[in-house]
């Protein structure tokens, strides 16, 4: 375990902002996990992971640990379904394609999210109908004060939409180690009725899909809306798809008649914040080196030297903007990192 001191960051978060991290280690065991969090003489620590759903705004004046354990092994499996085991430093699309090789269902719908598997459970990351929470067993996590390894079933996660209590109650207190899921290895329930999946295997001719059929059209309708980090920076969808009380969705929808929604329950409706910001004129749109994508509004992006206060500005006068409009509030989904 080496502490590197002054370190860029900038090819360790895919917003690509330049950011130094004070002192910098990388992380590759449990045991070097906890040898890290009993060093005496540094500052805070900070958790780094795939670094996909974070905004930089400063320099780090902290130990910063760059979680990179790797491994997936097999727990349990019976004729119909497997249990595995993955290692936080896994990246996420990489695990999607290792369980599509051996036709393991559950993580076709979640292809090329960016980001690793341990910062999944935060998140409770989610696309096309699917999210983390479908195919989630437990994880295991270290507590930061006593180094000790603590099992969070699914119900301990408290997960919701884009939440958990990684996210809320337990932020600070805890770091994912390895996270355990539970696939399919015949009948596998397939969701292709989310957005433009349908829409994309029918293009394809495909009538009767297989996983890796399912994987592939998300594959493809994610390159088509949401640039490649590696040559624009972005994090993904930066804000969260407000959902509307009832009260709240039919005086939006009677002024908004055309807007897409989505039915979550009796009482709630969700709304795309990229329709929102679209409507409000975003798209496209290019404050110096930060913008919004142009296939995506729900995407900002980096075009090369922006800082993440010129991102936060930019989201800021977004979030105003949409809310005077439409009188529904919108929140980044992104970490902000002050």
């Amino acid at each position: 375990m080496k502490i590197q001191e002054n370190i860029s960051l900038k090819e360790y978060n895919t917003f690509g902002i330049e950011a130094k991290a004070k002192y910098f280690c990388e992380i590759t065991s449990v045991n070097e996990l906890k040898e890290a969090l009993t060093l005496d003489g540094y500052p805070d620590f900070f958790i780094l992971g795939g670094g996909s759903n974070m905004l930089i705004t400063q320099d780090l004046d902290y130990l910063v640990l760059y979680l990179n354990i790797k491994g997936i092994e097999t727990l349990w499996e019976d004729d119909d379904h497997i249990c595995i085991n993955v290692n936080a430093g896994e990246n996420w699309h990489r695990l999607v394609l290792w369980t599509l090789e051996r036709n393991y269902g559950g993580l076709e719908n979640l292809s090329l999210i960016p980001g690793n598997s341990g910062t999944a459970p935060i998140q409770n990351i989610g696309a096309y109908g699917v999210e983390l929470k479908d195919i989630f067993v437990s994880c295991q996590a270290m507590e930061i004060a006593t180094q000790e390894l603590q099992q969070f079933s699914k119900d301990d996660c408290k997960f919701g939409y884009r939440e958990s209590y990684f996210k809320n109650e337990g932020k600070g207190k805890y770091i994912i180690t390895s996270i355990q899921l539970k696939l399919t290895k015949r009948n596998h329930q397939r969701k292709i009725d989310y957005g433009a999946i349908s829409s994309e295997l029918k293009a394809r001719g495909i009538e009767d899909p297989s996983i890796q059929d399912i994987s592939n059209a998300v594959v493809a309708i994610r390159q088509s809306k949401l640039p490649d980090p590696k040559e624009l920076g972005n994090s993904g969808s930066f804000f969260k798809n407000p959902i509307l009380s009832k009260k709240d969705f039919h005086n939006f929808i009677s002024s908004n008649p055309e807007a897409p929604f989505y039915k979550v329950s009796e009482t709630e409706f969700k709304v795309p914040a990229g329709w929102l910001i679209e409507q409000s004129g975003f798209k496209g749109k290019r404050y110096g080196d930060a913008g919004i994508h142009k296939n995506q509004a729900l995407v900002l992006v980096n075009y090369g030297n922006a800082t993440g206060n010129d991102i936060m500005d930019m989201a800021q006068h977004i979030m105003t903007t949409v809310y005077n409009n439409f009188k529904i509030i919108i929140t980044p989904e992104v970490n902000i990192i002050k």
